[in-house]
Formats: C-alpha cells, structure tokens, sequence
C-alpha cells in the first residue's frame, strides 16, 4: 500500500530539475522540502526558484504572490528532514550508483507506504528500485525542463512498481497541472528514446555540412512545427546530458543511438550549451 493523503513533498537535489518540482509543487499548495548534499546547492536552489517565480509573476501567471509560494519551501542538508513527507521525489545526478545510494537512504527514513519517485530521464526504474526492501513503491516521475513551463510528466513503471503507485504517480501530476504520458521501464523510455536520436541526427547533419546550423534548425521548426530545432534544443537542454543521456542508449541499444563525433568534441571542450554562453550557438 502507498499512502494517498499527500500533503508534503519532499525533493532530493536542488538543481535545476529539483527546484523546478520543488516550485511547483509549492505553487500547487503542498508543503515542500528541498534537500541538497551541501547549503550553497540549496541557496542556489532557492535563487532559480525566485528569479522564476519573479518572471511569472510579471506575466501573471501565478495563483497567488511569489513569497507565499516561496514560504513553502523548506531547504535542507539532510535527508532525515524528509522523514515526514508523504512522497519523495529524487532528481539528483544521473549516475545509477548514486541514485541507488539515494533511494537506499529514503526507504531507511521514510515511512513504508510512502510512494518514492525519481526524475530520471533514462535509468531503468527497476535498476535503480533492485536493492530495496519495497521496490514496488518506486516510480518514475519524469519532469520536462523546464518544470514550471513545460507540460508533460512521463510515468515510468518499472518491473516491480505496483499499480497503486503508478496510480498515484498520474494523480500527483495531474494534481500539479501536469499532463501525463505512461511508459514501460524500456531504455529512454518514450521521449528521451525517440528525441535523442532525432538531436543527435541533426549534429550529424550539421558536422557532414548538409546545412547551416541556422537551416537545419529552420528546416524542423518550419518543417515539422516544433518550437525548437535541434541544436537550439540541445544548447537548451545541455551538451553534457545529450551526450550522456545518449551513450545510455547506445550502451542499452547499440549502434543506433551512437553519438556524434561533433556532440562529444563539444563535450570535451567544455562548451555545453546555454548554460556556460557556448555550445552551437552563443548566448549572453
């Protein structure tokens, strides 16, 4: 059994995709808890939280002002802080070994019937869940980036996780006006599995000159009516979680998925998109 009343909401990682559901979450009512390993992670945490909730607030697109949002939110170094919460969202580095480490550590302070979600983006649920004493309350709750603009949830039901859980997974999104999607634990699961390549593809056609950089992002926007071309999307997303979102699925599912020559000497010259000003495209 997975407890249903859910009042508070713990989040296990304060970057940009855990202080997104900590946002959101707070902006739909729950009492939140935001932990990271150290306290500069969780002030940092807390500076993307306000700078976002000051933009849509400017558009007025919150339900209520920004410091009553915001007086939700508690931050921690802890994780026993999450003792009390009624689900747990973990959404830290995607390495398996860490996100193991996570999860051994809530089931010994959670409460048995509390539901335990991940944000990852292509690590087997069931990997991750596979030393638990109760990996059937574990769920994947996949965000979009970024949480407060973006839509979508993907639900993730590993081999184990229950169908209550998997239920309630869909209510909590729903519940936090999200729109929601279900897939098996299969490598990249739906979005991840069907969006890697078609970035990675656009790379190749770039790096082999089948076009400008500029055209090849036209070509898809104007072709295809997708708000974003490729290599916009993947300046946008990271350089660094494309290229290892991708080896995850060219491990998992062979020479398909296999990166680009290009994605990986960007990688390795450090220029990992909008977030260090330079990836395809140069950002202020």
């Amino acid at each position: 059994m997975v407890r249903t009343d859910i009042d508070r909401v713990g989040v296990v990682g304060a970057g940009t995709m855990g202080s997104g559901i900590a946002q959101v979450a707070a902006t739909n009512g729950y009492e939140v808890v935001m932990r990271d390993v150290a306290a500069e992670y969780v002030e940092s945490g807390f500076e993307t939280i306000d700078d976002s909730l000051g933009r849509l607030a400017e558009r007025d697109s919150l339900p209520t002002d920004p410091s009553t949002i915001r007086n939700r939110i508690e931050g921690t170094t802890e994780l026993a802080d999450l003792a009390d919460c009624d689900l747990v969202v973990e959404a830290v580095l995607e390495d398996l070994d860490v996100k193991r480490d996570v999860f051994a550590d809530l089931e010994t302070h959670c409460d048995a019937e509390v539901l335990l979600a991940t944000n990852t983006s292509t690590l087997s649920i069931t990997s991750i869940a596979s030393d638990l004493d109760r990996p059937e309350r574990v769920v994947g709750l996949h965000f979009m980036n970024p949480v407060p603009i973006m839509e979508g949830v993907e639900i993730v039901v590993g081999e184990k996780t229950a169908d209550e859980a998997a239920g309630l997974a869909h209510d909590v999104a729903d519940d936090l006006g999200k729109t929601t999607w279900e897939s098996d634990d299969k490598p990249g699961f739906v979005t991840n599995r069907i969006l890697m390549p078609w970035i990675n593809e656009g790379i190749r056609a770039f790096d082999e000159g089948v076009a400008s950089k500029e055209d090849i992002d036209a070509g898809m926007e104007l072709g295809t009516n997708v708000p974003m071309g490729p290599l916009t999307l993947a300046d946008h997303i990271g350089l660094d979680v494309c290229l290892h979102a991708t080896e995850t699925l060219y491990e998992e599912l062979g020479d398909r998925y296999k990166p680009a020559y290009l994605l990986k000497r960007k990688v390795e010259a450090g220029d990992l998109g909008k977030k260090t000003g330079e990836g395809f495209y140069s950002y202020d």
